[in-house]
């Protein structure tokens, strides 16, 4: 059987499997470099994506979290910014995690402009993120080797540039 390729939903980050939108590749094809980029990007995703599931959050919500490292807070639209996300969305996504503890909406910054910070527990949990993305990039790095490791590094944002039209 030929591998898949699946490509999520759009605001699907979670990749699971959606038959109807996979493409079946040829073998040459899932030899190639941009196929073993996107299945090395999915597989990386879901390593990250593995303590916000088990905490009950969703994908995406760790960039907001990464996104409020200042103590003081961020404005709405510094996260817009950060996040990618569109006013409404990232709204929605402030209230919900709102509503679990892990932030406060308040007005931040020297003109007092809509925004939030975290609470303890959103520090918490924005320290786990950090600490498990630091693991899987410490062992990334134990694997390879510091030298393999580096060429990864230089090679992975040249392709980055390449595919940037």
């Amino acid at each position: 059987m030929r591998p898949l390729i699946n490509f999520p939903a759009k605001g699907d980050s979670t990749g699971a499997p959606v038959l109807a939108r996979s493409i079946s590749m040829s073998k040459s094809a899932a030899g190639s470099t941009l196929y073993r980029l996107i299945e090395a990007g999915h597989l990386a995703r879901q390593a990250l994506l593995a303590p916000l599931a088990a905490r009950g959050l969703e994908a995406g919500d760790d960039a907001i979290l990464l996104g409020l490292a200042d103590p003081s807070g961020a404005t709405t639209e510094a996260l817009v910014a950060f996040t990618g996300l569109a006013p409404d969305q990232l709204d929605m996504r402030l209230a919900r995690l709102e509503d679990r503890d892990l932030l406060l909406r308040l007005a931040v910054g020297p003109e007092m402009e809509p925004g939030a910070r975290l609470s303890q527990q959103g520090h918490a949990m924005r320290q786990s993120i950090e600490d498990h993305w630091a693991h899987l990039e410490q062992a990334l790095a134990e694997d390879l080797g510091d030298k393999r490791h580096r060429h990864l590094r230089k090679a992975l944002k040249r392709i980055i540039e390449v595919l940037r039209f």
